[in-house]
């Protein structure tokens, strides 16, 4: 009998494995809608759904294994990782989904989460001042008009399937929605800036290199605290902090 693998648990939601079967148990059945609508839209390679009975999804490993992880060096060769720009490329081409994304706001809106999470940050010790203040004048550069994609939304390293050069799957569409591009493509090379230039060659397109490195700062500073009070750690080498330590 396969043993029940623990992926990810939190206040939130979490995520089983059993065997090559995902179990995704979530009480937000808004979330679960978009993953499902998502990768029904997605012209990506993406897992098959076997079955749904809120609040469970239940979805088919998809084969190969990830690009890489936060905090570790990827064995990825530079073919996957650029393969997995000219993925994001043809999904940010896609037709816009019907629904706005649920993480990314406008930029007032999104300038007055960053200062609010800045300033938390600051005020309960967590990061030092110079650090925060110094990101925090950097994520400016995101704060300016875009034009909408169909974007993944999370589309963390973990999150896209590799098998050799050939991308086999990108998983975790419960953030897809219409959003800016380039946090895409800065969350896929968040701690991993040395394939920064591959996954671009793939994307194909004039990118705003310094807007992707604003977007570091951005989801950084946004992630640290949430991700420390989810038993998660953020100070690992090569995570978050360091992310932000970088930029100085």
């Amino acid at each position: 009998m396969d043993e029940v693998e623990v992926v990810v648990a939190h206040s939130e939601r979490a995520t089983l494995r059993v065997g090559d079967v995902f179990l995704k148990v979530d009480t937000d059945q808004a979330r679960i809608d978009v993953e499902v609508n998502a990768m029904a839209l997605a012209p990506v390679p993406t897992p098959e759904i076997l079955w749904r009975r809120p609040p469970v999804l239940a979805i088919a490993a998809v084969p190969g294994v990830p690009l890489g992880h936060l905090g570790e060096p990827s064995t990825a060769s530079p073919g996957a990782w650029a393969a997995a720009g000219a993925a994001v490329r043809r999904l940010h081409d896609a037709p816009l989904p019907p629904w706005r994304g649920r993480r990314r706001r406008g930029p007032e809106e999104l300038a007055a989460e960053l200062d609010g999470e800045c300033a938390l940050l600051v005020a309960r010790d967590i990061l030092p001042a110079d650090l925060v203040t110094r990101n925090r004048r950097i994520a400016d550069s995101v704060l300016r008009p875009w034009t909408p994609a169909f974007t993944h939304g999370d589309l963390q390293v973990d999150h896209v399937f590799v098998d050799g050069d050939e991308i086999t799957g990108i998983i975790d569409w419960s953030e897809a929605g219409r959003g800016d591009a380039l946090f895409d493509l800065a969350t896929l090379t968040l701690g991993h800036e040395e394939h920064l230039d591959e996954v671009v060659a793939g994307y194909g397109n004039a990118v705003d290199l310094d807007v992707v490195r604003a977007w570091w700062s951005v989801r950084s500073l946004l992630g640290v605290r949430w991700l420390a009070e989810h038993g998660f750690d953020p100070f690992a080498p090569g995570c978050e902090v360091d992310v932000l330590k970088s930029r100085m």
